[in-house]
């Protein structure tokens, strides 16, 4: 059965490209497993797939199973102190020869690839599968649309029964400026055409906040984001500014933080002493260990937290 053990689909839509839909695709991802949950992202945006690159496995490849493609595991479910769920991932990009590939589909074989992807994955037991989706609201979408009404229920004792996935409902991303919050709008437009639930609102790029001391500074607009919100009647969950941590953190250039950094250089018969500079041994912990020490965290954690209540208030009515 498509989607067999899958519990929630989440949608992540935006308006336009550029406002970050893919990395608050992965956060969130990230914030859920760290809540204990089992979580998958499939990346539809299948002209531009940037989840391998997000999650440092693109080199990965897509193995089959009798029950169908397997998906790419970015770190396995721990039952510690802290424990915390699996994630798991699918996208185009594990696909291509290489990365620089261009994808020229037209839109038959791009609705034909997005519901391979509903149908042929092999998911296994999953809390969430968050969609990333491509901008805009084009075949991709449509597709995605179709096949998952299909599939889900609005009833979720029903869909629990028959072990089906239920549409919990999609998030919206935007960055505060007009031309962003304008495109939204669209999309927003289409999830009411399509029946789909909106959680949220999420303000992406919202100032900016300092490595050091997280310290947040408006440098661009701010609050677009949740004015829309307002304005259309959907729930605003939040803003999250630019944190240039989480950006080093996926392109492995975070090193950890040393207390001799701020050791001030002593003298000694005139001549100034020269330490020898140690390098930073690799972290090599997983994604999901170091994402906490970023400023971001504890907003995911908020968002996550957020969308769990719904799901469980949404069973329990």
């Amino acid at each position: 059965m498509p989607l067999d053990g899958v519990k929630n689909i989440v949608l992540v839509l935006s308006g336009k490209g550029g406002v970050g839909k893919s990395s608050v695709t992965l956060q969130l991802a990230l914030a859920l497993s760290l809540q204990g949950k089992s979580v998958g992202i499939l990346d539809i945006d299948l002209t531009g797939p940037s989840i391998p690159r997000l999650v440092g496995l693109e080199d990965a490849k897509i193995t089959q199973s009798p029950s169908g493609w397997l998906p790419v595991p970015v770190h396995n479910a721990t039952s510690s102190d802290t424990p915390r769920g699996a994630l798991h991932c699918m996208s185009l990009g594990f696909l291509l020869r290489d990365r620089g590939d261009a994808v020229i589909w037209r839109g038959p074989k791009k609705t034909a690839m997005i519901r391979q992807f509903l149908s042929d994955v092999s998911w296994g037991q999953t809390d969430y599968l968050l969609i990333d989706t491509p901008p805009g609201t084009s075949d991709e979408h449509i597709a995605l649309a179709e096949q998952l009404l299909t599939l889900s229920t609005a009833d979720a004792a029903l869909a629990a029964q028959n072990n089906l996935p239920r549409l919990t409902g999609a998030v919206l991303v935007t960055t505060p400026q007009a031309v962003a919050t304008s495109d939204v709008r669209k999309e927003a437009n289409f999830c009411v055409k399509t029946s789909i639930p909106v959680l949220g609102v999420i303000e992406n790029m919202s100032g900016y906040a300092c490595p050091c001391c997280g310290e947040v500074s408006n440098l661009f607009s701010s609050g677009g984001g949740e004015v829309m919100a307002q304005q259309l009647g959907i729930p605003f969950l939040g803003k999250v500014p630019v944190d240039v941590k989480f950006g080093e953190l996926v392109e492995g250039k975070m090193e950890p933080f040393s207390d001799d950094e701020d050791e001030e250089e002593g003298e000694s018969d005139g001549v100034a002493k020269q330490e020898e500079v140690q390098p930073a041994e690799p972290d090599d912990r997983p994604l999901v260990e170091k994402y906490p020490e970023g400023w971001s965290y504890p907003r995911f954690e908020g968002f996550a937290k957020t969308i769990i209540g719904h799901v469980q208030q949404t069973a329990a009515s």
